[in-house]
């Protein structure tokens, strides 16, 4: 044999054994290092932060308009005075950078700052301390994560004696109640999650629920309803079935009005199409099942009797006038019978919204219009043009106490002061 076969003979033994042992030692294909999990464990818990900060809504009073995420700074009108949102970006010296999850669980769980302060009520502690460990621990892990932006908080404008911090140990001792949720054992797993997320994170209540002069809530009559303070809307009691409560609508009715804005019973507008917009677009359908599900099981509590026949008369002028004005500006997208269509353009016979004891949304709409969010499921919302630049108050009064009345709508009318009362207060 030539010297040149043998030498390739013994070279490809060489490979051959070589190629072998790679084999052997190749790395397992189900198996990572430590360094990759710990990188996908820390990955996940910030998408779940995310996840979980977007059902907080943590954004909508954390960033100013048109300013940086999470950076604060937004005024927060109150009855109080003027509050100033805080940079929960992850800045050493203006934000929550130098905070440890436990300081972080403990303003969520408590109330109280990494200093020590009191907070005020308007940071929705009080149903944020529902939260679990968990995932608050997530959250911070997701603030973390963030861009940091060094903007120095502002301090808060509230008139006295609302300034002094230590009034709030008589407001907690009143309103607030600690405590991480309590899953109940009669209910199932769904409920108890939708629960957990309307109580907690989604701080339901705290627009849905009446505010007293001392800026609290009482927890018996949660979910009954209110108007929000210094926005000028009326948030629908969840408990009534003659305002927003859901015991007539589909599981379905509920999560389309919930994540897409709009349903085939109704659409969002004002403070609720923020929520949205910012919010509950981004929930699972699992998540807004669950919402669903328990905001329909709420037990029903008409607070008040429906109004009379006495009370829903309304002179022959006035209905002529108003059925005039909706022919002309309204019944091209509603319909002259009211049926709208759906989603589109909401139906108003029947409309539970519509015919609430408080006026105050209708005729906020028949003055400045709205849009529902734009939203995944619904990228392009049809709104409705404001009309307080065509009508004066006789004829908004007119024709919002038409569609309360008509079509065998159980309102009540509506008269020129009340209108005149809210076209002089600024479109929040």
């Amino acid at each position: 044999m030539r010297k040149s076969a043998r030498i390739a003979l013994i070279l490809g033994a060489v490979a051959l054994a070589a190629g072998g042992a790679l084999y052997l030692l190749r790395p397992g294909p189900l198996h990572k290092d430590s360094a990759a999990l710990r990188l996908d464990a820390s990955t996940q818990l910030i998408n779940k932060g995310e996840y979980l900060a977007r059902l907080g809504d943590c954004i909508a009073c954390h960033t100013e308009p048109n300013g940086p995420a999470f950076a604060g700074g937004r005024a927060m009108p109150t009855p109080f005075g003027a509050l100033y949102v805080p940079n929960i970006t992850p800045d050493d010296e203006t934000g929550i950078g130098q905070w440890t999850a436990d300081e972080f669980y403990r303003m969520m769980h408590t109330g109280i700052t990494r200093d020590g302060s009191l907070m005020y009520p308007a940071m929705p502690y009080p149903s944020y301390t529902q939260v679990t460990r968990e995932d608050s621990d997530a959250i911070y892990a997701y603030l973390m994560s963030i861009t940091p932006v060094k903007r120095k908080n502002r301090e808060h404008e509230l008139r006295f004696p609302y300034n002094n911090r230590d009034l709030l140990i008589g407001w907690r001792t009143l309103y607030f109640k600690e405590g991480e949720y309590q899953p109940n054992p009669k209910q199932s797993a769904e409920w108890n999650r939708g629960a957990y997320l309307v109580k907690g994170l989604g701080h339901c209540a705290m627009c849905h629920t009446a505010v007293n002069a001392l800026g609290g809530s009482s927890e018996a009559k949660a979910f009954e309803g209110g108007m929000i303070p210094n926005q000028n809307w009326y948030a629908p009691s969840l408990t009534s079935n003659r305002e927003a409560g859901l015991g007539n609508w589909t599981i379905k009715e509920i999560t389309d009005l919930l994540q897409a804005g709009v349903s085939h019973r109704g659409t969002v507008y004002g403070p609720m199409a923020e929520v949205v917009f910012n919010s509950l677009q981004y929930m699972t359908d699992e998540d807004a099942k669950a919402m669903a599900v328990y905001l329909k099981a709420l037990p029903q509590k008409d607070s008040s009797p429906p109004p009379t026949s006495q009370a829903r008369l309304v002179s022959p002028e006035t209905m002529e006038l108003g059925r005039k004005t909706y022919v002309a500006q309204c019944a091209m997208c509603h319909g002259e019978d009211g049926r709208g269509h759906p989603p589109d353009y909401p139906p108003l016979a029947g409309n539970q919204s519509i015919t609430m004891e408080s006026p105050v949304n209708s005729i906020r709409m028949v003055l400045n219009g709205g849009y529902p969010p734009g939203t995944k499921k619904n990228p392009r919302p049809h709104g409705m043009p404001p009309f307080s630049h065509i009508l004066n108050d006789e004829e908004v009064a007119a024709v919002t106490t038409y569609i309360r009345v008509a079509w065998g709508n159980s309102g009540t009318p509506v008269n020129a002061k009340q209108v005149n009362d809210l076209r002089t207060l600024l479109p929040e």
